[in-house]
């Protein structure tokens, strides 16, 4: 390793997790409210294209809108066309052949440079998602902590994974292997996690050496256009990182059958996860790579509470990933599977802990729960609730907040559900949990593996051999025994899932960064 790169790694230090702020401190309440004010008079400015060094304009408007008040415009943006895909990609065709060539020590000190400058902006930025995907401060606060963690985490594997890799010797040869980029990748992020997942997927592809084109969701432009300031602050070279906003077919789709486009980096529903599958695979015309995909999709998540378990744990466990951020997170729990033997008494609890949480503006510091993030969505959940009043017993919830004007819903309880019924197989995507009885522990297994899904999972029970039995039988990509299914940290719980919830990607693992490199064997014979 060269000089430069030790002192990188020695400045740089092991990876630790970015504290999560504490808002019972006034200080931390005193800087979040003056970020809420800062940003609030920034809302409503328009943004442009950026492809290469250029900022564009076009006559396609998109509107980013604050759903605890959607009369409140957040951004709004210029959106792509077919004709801006092929620009950017091509800028970015063309500045992988010098951004290939920096240095994997530079190019991971941009991470840290990015990582610090976030950390100095975090209750602003956490102030934008606040606004434009109706988060909470804490659940704001996580997703730029975990942003950071990204940058932190991905810098210091780029590190580990850039130097020639060992060998087996083998003797009258010289051998090495090395890790090289593959070339232009479109990263299609999330709005759900729309610092932390847009930044995570960028930041791996730009890291290892790889250009990329941004088409982040509609419903969160904003805060990607803020990252791509970032980027530009700390030295990025233009066509690395290329902000291009707009509607699937517009741009999505064009995007990912663009026949330079290598890689498709995708986190969002298994519908449209599917679809790109399909696309990226296609053979085409001047199409000479199998195209790499990294999807990451949805869940149907269960929290299986034993006859032997703490259930006012289970039940804080199981309400905490039922309704933080409104449900809609892939690894949200949307199914409670309870012991018969235990299950009234569950129900009661969790019932009591539901009716306590609080509804309303994501800005104000006293509702546990935000808005849904659109009219779209919000349809979606009041249908699927309907269909659950069919299937099973209504417990708490099930209506629109009729006194706000934003996209409010109530914490809403299914109880007495059958594992088949719609709303226990269906992602729902909101803050709608079932609750399914199991005559025992085997059966409660079954019932949780019994979905097309498999990202999370969770496991109340005091007992270690039934724990020991989940680890083997709960087919998910992440398990989590006694504890909620949700929070997922960067480096401890490496995330992805199996079946229809993706290609287990594992963010913020130690494998992630492979599925952006490829993976060059040199021999030399020896004289």
């Amino acid at each position: 390793m060269s000089g430069q790169a030790v002192d990188v790694k020695a400045r740089v230090g092991e990876f630790t997790n970015e504290p999560l702020v504490d808002f019972s401190q006034g200080e931390n309440r005193r800087k979040m409210k003056e970020a809420l004010a800062k940003v609030k008079g920034e809302l409503g400015r328009e943004y442009e294209l950026r492809i290469g060094a250029e900022r564009l304009q076009t006559k396609e408007k998109i509107k980013s809108i604050n759903p605890s008040h959607p009369d409140q415009v957040v951004g709004v943006f210029h959106g792509g066309t077919p004709e801006l895909v092929e620009k950017a990609v091509e800028t970015a065709a063309r500045t992988f052949e010098t951004w290939k060539e920096v240095p994997y020590q530079q190019r991971a000190d941009t991470l840290f440079r990015a990582a610090e400058r976030m950390r100095r902006r975090k209750f602003e930025l956490s102030a934008w998602m606040i606004y434009e995907v109706g988060k909470t401060r804490v659940e704001a606060d996580a997703d730029t902590a975990e942003a950071i963690d990204f940058c932190e985490f991905y810098g210091r594997e780029m590190l580990r994974l850039g130097p020639p890799q060992p060998l087996t010797p083998v003797p009258g040869e010289k051998n090495y292997l090395e890790y090289i980029p593959l070339g232009v990748g479109a990263v299609i992020p999330p709005w759900n996690f729309p610092a932390a997942i847009m930044i995570g997927m960028t930041t791996a592809a730009i890291v290892t050496g790889n250009t990329v084109v941004l088409k982040p969701s509609s419903d969160s432009p904003t805060i990607a256009a803020k990252f791509v300031d970032i980027m530009e602050e700390v030295g990025l070279p233009p066509g690395v990182l290329n902000f291009l906003p707009g509607r699937g077919s517009q741009v999505g789709d064009p995007l990912v059958l663009h026949p330079k486009t290598r890689f498709v980096a995708f986190t969002g529903s298994k519908q449209v996860g599917l679809r790109i599958s399909e696309l990226a695979a296609k053979p085409q015309p001047g199409l000479k790579w199998v195209r790499r995909t990294v999807l990451e999709m949805g869940g149907k998540d269960a929290i299986i509470v034993d006859n032997e378990a703490d259930l006012d744990a289970a039940a804080d466990g199981v309400a905490a990933a039922a309704y933080g951020y409104q449900g809609q997170k892939c690894s949200a729990c949307s199914r409670a599977i309870v012991v018969k033997d235990v299950y009234p008494e569950f129900l009661k609890k969790l019932e009591e802990r539901v009716k306590k949480i609080t509804v309303g503006p994501a800005e104000d510091p006293n509702n546990y729960m935000g808005p849904v993030i659109n009219h779209s969505a919000m349809k979606s959940i009041l249908e699927y609730i309907e269909i659950g009043k069919k299937e099973g017993r209504l417990l708490t919830g099930g209506v629109a907040v009729k006194d706000k004007d934003g996209y409010f819903l109530t914490p809403t309880v299914f109880a007495d559900l059958a594992p088949k019924a719609r709303i226990t197989q269906e992602e729902i995507f909101g803050p709608v949990l079932a609750v399914i009885p199991a005559k025992d522990y085997d059966q409660a297994l079954e019932i949780a593996n019994d979905t097309e899904y498999g990202l999370t999972g969770s496991v109340y029970s005091k007992n270690p051999e039934k724990l020991r039995r989940a680890a083997s039988r709960f087919h998910v990509g992440n398990l989590y025994l006694n504890r909620k299914c949700t929070g997922a940290k960067v480096g401890a719980h490496p995330f992805g899932g199996f079946n229809m919830s993706g290609t287990d990607s594992k963010a913020g693992g130690r494998d992630y960064l492979l599925l952006f490199l490829q993976a060059k064997a040199v021999s030399e014979k020896l004289a």
